[in-house]
């Protein structure tokens, strides 16, 4: 875990929430069954900015080897509200989007079609859980 002590940053984690909004709106824009790869990186990047506001709002953050996989671990060892389902697909995305960007990995639409619904939940139980603290 490497995870370090900072002082909280309100200001920047409503900053975050404001990019998320703002990707969220360019996927929404996104033919899916042309796109798919991308939009399932743009996913899991929106998640990875909400778990980032999360900790700078408790006041740490995550560098280096591992950053990605340290904000989950943080998430599942803080956040009891969030299942073990939930943090496997987040893990599981985060995954995926690194075969995408460094293997050249092609998504098939049918993920996105089973796994889409689920993707919007954890999007939005992050988001409530960084609104109820701003």
């Amino acid at each position: 875990m490497n995870w370090i002590k900072i002082t909280p940053d309100k200001e920047k984690a409503k900053s975050m929430l404001s990019m998320v909004e703002t990707t969220e709106k360019m996927i929404s824009t996104i033919d899916e069954k042309m796109f798919t790869s991308n939009i399932v990186a743009e996913y899991y990047n929106v998640i990875r900015q909400l778990m980032t506001a999360i900790m700078l709002l408790d006041g740490f953050k995550t560098t280096g080897e591992g950053a990605h996989k340290s904000l989950i671990l943080y998430l599942n060892n803080n956040y009891e509200e969030f299942s073990e389902y939930e943090i496997n697909l987040i893990d599981e995305l985060r995954i995926t989007r690194n075969k995408i960007e460094y293997d050249g990995f092609f998504v098939k639409y049918d993920y996105v079609q089973r796994k889409k619904e689920h993707i919007i939940s954890v999007i939005s139980k992050l988001k409530q859980t960084i609104v109820k603290r701003l």
